[in-house]
């Protein structure tokens, strides 16, 4: 067996020993309390329909885009979307990226240079992590949503300043201070970027825009994947960011650009969002149905107001017991297991999205609600 052959070998013992070996499943056909589809875009026939008519509408449209946008991958509807996106969330410019980990990674791998300093919450997600190892910039992590933490950090901060935050967190559904935290980076100069994947769509055009922060806020990365039901991301900012990112950020440059159809798609999942919100409201119904009726005296849930709804259970085989009990019982809910998150909070994540009825969420609630072990 070859040394790297053996490498790989061992890493994936050592996950099988942990408990957290990780295995690409198949569509399970149970009823969805997992995906990030909050909306229920995804599965939008109304959507679906815009999209292809916006397709129909423009029949000489390439399948791909061909190449880079720094080459033969840049439209005029490319550069309309993001002018109309950023006008929408409050902002000079916006830039789209391929994916949210695209955005992330050349946002913070490009921006902070050496002498500066990151500060980030330390449940950020892996694609700010990523970013920052990337950077020369030195990087603090304060502890999460602490205030007093993030302010001892700022005070040991050299250089141009960046605090990297998320509105909504992906792994506790909790929601950052963000008025706080806008007025601490004001402080002490530091520039704000606030990652609002998780909130977009479920929170309006997310917390940002619904506080009114956008002037305290350097950039605001959105996602396209989760509440709108397509692909992408995009950086939201000053028309002097977006020239920066065009020229210095790497996941920009050097990779093929997003082809016509996730670009329709992107435009008609914002024209759905503006047409009305019974969406978000049905979801925040079921949001607070499901919280109403956790019962159970054993577990406790993290509090949260989204559509992440975390139970804290303590262990991974604690975690895996419930959720594989759910999954028996029809509910697709996936367990959280440590190293993913620290000892000790293993936890079962349940996502509660507008197309879930009382109904279900009742049955998902008649399991947990009972369970002991």
């Amino acid at each position: 067996m070859k040394k790297a052959d053996q490498f790989i070998q061992a890493k994936l013992q050592e996950r099988q020993e942990a408990g957290n070996y990780r295995q690409l499943k198949p569509e399970t056909g149970l009823m969805d309390f997992c995906s990030n589809d909050y909306l229920g875009f995804a599965r939008s026939a109304k959507l679906r329909d815009a999209i292809d008519q916006e397709l129909a509408d423009r029949p000489t449209v390439l399948n791909g885009s061909t190449g880079s946008r720094l080459l033969a991958g840049n439209t005029d509807y490319a550069e309309k979307l993001e002018a109309e996106i950023a006008g929408v969330h409050g902002y000079e410019a916006g830039l789209i990226y391929n994916s949210g980990y695209d955005t992330n990674l050349g946002l913070f791998s490009s921006l902070p240079q050496k002498g500066d300093t990151i500060i980030t919450d330390e449940l950020v997600h892996a694609s700010i992590i990523d970013g920052c190892r990337l950077s020369h910039a030195e990087r603090f992590r304060f502890k999460h949503n602490d205030i007093n933490s993030l302010e001892d950090k700022l005070q040991r901060a050299k250089g141009n300043i960046y605090i990297a935050i998320e509105s909504i967190y992906s792994m506790d559904g909790d929601v950052a201070p963000l008025i706080a935290i806008a007025a601490i980076a004001e402080k002490y100069k530091a520039h704000l970027i606030v990652d609002e994947a998780h909130a977009t769509g479920v929170f309006g055009y997310g917390l940002v825009h619904q506080l009114g922060l956008q002037g305290k806020v350097f950039a605001q990365v959105v996602t396209f994947g989760k509440a709108l039901g397509c692909h992408g991301a995009i950086v939201l900012g000053s028309n002097l960011l977006r020239d920066y990112l065009i020229n210095f950020s790497r996941s920009f440059i050097y990779t093929t650009a997003a082809p016509f159809h996730q670009l329709a798609s992107v435009k008609m999942a914002y024209r759905l969002l503006q047409q009305n919100d019974m969406h978000a409201r049905l979801l925040h119904h079921h949001i607070n149905y499901f919280k109403a009726n956790f019962t159970n005296k054993y577990y406790r849930l993290i509090p949260s107001d989204s559509s992440i709804q975390c139970i804290i259970m303590g262990s991974n085989d604690k975690a895996k017991a419930l959720a594989g009990l759910l999954q028996s019982g029809g509910f697709d809910v996936r367990p959280i297991l440590s190293p993913t998150v620290a000892a000790g909070s293993e936890r079962v994540r349940i996502c509660i999205h507008s197309y879930n009825t009382e109904l279900e969420i009742a049955g998902l609630l008649a399991i947990i609600n009972t369970f002991t072990a």
